[in-house]
Order: structure tokens, then C-alpha cells, then sequence
């Protein structure tokens, strides 16, 4: 009991936190998540046993750079926002492929720094830049949504799967993942996007059902990545800096890597008719 009530409390401060500066304004959300990429990468870092501290610079450039000087200045769909966007999904799918890999990756110093500053970086930076929508607007509700989503499937995946889950999802990496919990996590998330849709009308009812599914899938690929990379270090948690959830990376390895789908997703709605 007194271990399920810390977990209630650290997740209801989690959620405040991010709802308070979601509306509060644009900037206090931006420096939350460059925060919280920082506590990302200092978590992977720690985990893969990353040596010198070149990643962090390397990650703060990357996010000065597009947060404060390319995104105010958005206007269509400048070719530098593509080449983040394709060298962060080129490495997300590298990830996939270390995932379902049935041998132990050894990652050198280069692959470990590439993997750090794009997949959380470049994670952290999307999932900012996904309110920003064309004409200058911050989507408070859009972000907003896309939390829902990822808390929805986490919350009924594990309900689920806890009450019927049978069918193991992927035991080799995280054992206590069902099929039937992954099943039931989608479901209650196309429902819970399907009321969103009434909300945010931006964005018809067929466009975020189908944001539901790509945010729901590539963010439980995103926690099974991480996972991953827990159990080839070794440890159980990403680190400890959120009583009863672990690390930050635990917290937010969904999201980070479900962003940059999510954001290729969003701007293939506001070009394809």
C-alpha cells in the first residue's frame, strides 16, 4: 500500500507538472523538456556507461538551435527540419533492428553518442515542436492529447493484461508484457481519440484515430527499446529520480520515441488533403 500511494503521489506531481506549463505558456513547456532531456540523457548516459560529457553540449546545440532559432521561424517545411526528422527516424528503425536482434549489441563510442542525441535529443525536440503547427499557433490541446494517448494505453495495457493477459508479447526483453494487455491498450485508446477528436477539431475523427495508432505502437516499441537496453545493462530501472516510476527515461521512453512519428504523421495530415 504504501509503495502503490507513492507511486500515486510522484504520478499525480508528474502530471501537474507537465499540465501546468502545457497552458501556462509555450516557453515553460519548451525548457521542461530540455530538462527532462537532460535527465534522459544523463540516465542513458549512466546506463551504457557513455564516457565524457560532449553529448550533453552536442544535445543543448541541437535543441537551442531548432527550438529557438528554426521553429519561431517556421514557415513550410524547411529541408534542415526534414534532415533531423529522417536522421531521427533512421535511428529509431537502427533501434528496431537492435530490438528484435536475437544477438547482444556491443555499441562503440560513436554509435552511443549518435544514439543519445538523436533517439532522446531528437525524441525530446519533435515531441516540443509537435504543438507548433503551421501559422505560429502552440496547440496546447494537441500535446496534450498525445499525452492522453500515451497514458491511456499504458494505464489499459497493464490493467488488461493484468486481468486477462495470457499470450506473453516479448519475454526475452520485458516479461511482463501480454498481447491481450498491448490489444487492450489500443482499444481504449482509439476510444479515448475519438472523444479528443471532439476537442480539438483541427484534426478530423479519421486523423486521430490514426495518430492514435502510430503514437500507441511506436511508443509501446519505445518502451520495449529501452527495455532493452535495461536488461542488456543489466539494471531494472533507468534510474531513480521518481519515487515508485524510477528514472525519467522510464517515464518518458514512449513518448520520446513515439514523437517523431506522431510529428511525420501530423505533417502528412496538413499536406495530404
Amino acid at each position: 500500500m504504501k509503495e502503490l500511494l507513492r507511486r500515486l503521489l510522484t504520478g499525480a506531481v508528474y502530471v501537474a507538472l507537465l499540465l501546468s506549463t502545457v497552458f501556462l505558456s509555450s516557453d515553460a513547456f519548451d525548457f521542461l523538456f530540455m530538462i527532462f532531456g537532460l535527465a534522459c540523457i544523463y540516465e542513458y548516459k549512466r546506463m551504457l556507461k557513455v564516457s565524457g560529457y560532449h553529448i550533453f553540449l552536442a544535445y543543448l546545440i541541437l535543441w537551442w538551435a531548432y527550438i529557438y532559432l528554426i521553429t519561431p521561424a517556421l514557415s513550410g517545411y524547411p529541408w534542415w527540419i526534414g534532415a533531423l526528422l529522417f536522421t531521427t527516424l533512421a535511428t529509431d528503425l537502427a533501434l528496431l533492428y537492435y530490438l528484435f536482434s536475437k544477438k547482444k549489441k556491443v555499441f562503440n563510442r560513436l554509435t552511443q553518442f549518435l544514439i543519445g542525441v538523436f533517439y532522446i535529443g531528437g525524441g525530446c525536440i519533435f515531441l516540443t515542436m509537435i504543438p507548433y503547427r503551421p501559422g505560429g499557433e502552440f496547440a496546447s490541446f494537441l500535446i496534450m492529447g498525445i499525452f492522453i494517448l500515451i497514458w491511456v494505453n499504458d494505464s489499459f495495457a497493464y490493467l488488461v493484461g493484468k486481468s486477462i493477459g495470457r499470450t506473453k508479447l516479448f519475454p526475452s526483453v520485458s516479461p511482463k508484457k501480454t498481447i491481450e494487455g498491448s490489444l487492450g491498450g489500443l482499444v481504449f485508446s482509439l476510444i479515448a481519440g475519438y472523444f479528443l477528436a471532439g476537442y480539438y477539431t483541427p484534426l478530423s475523427t479519421s486523423q486521430w484515430l490514426i495518430l492514435t495508432v502510430v503514437v500507441v505502437i511506436s511508443g509501446s516499441l519505445g518502451d520495449l527499446v529501452e527495455s532493452k537496453f535495461k536488461r542488456d545493462a543489466g539494471v531494472k530501472d533507468s534510474g531513480a529520480i521518481l519515487p515508485g516510476h524510477g528514472g525519467m527515461l522510464d517515464r518518458l521512453d514512449s513518448l520520446i520515441f513515439a514523437a517523431p512519428f506522431a510529428y511525420f504523421t501530423l505533417n502528412l495530415f496538413d499536406y495530404v488533403p
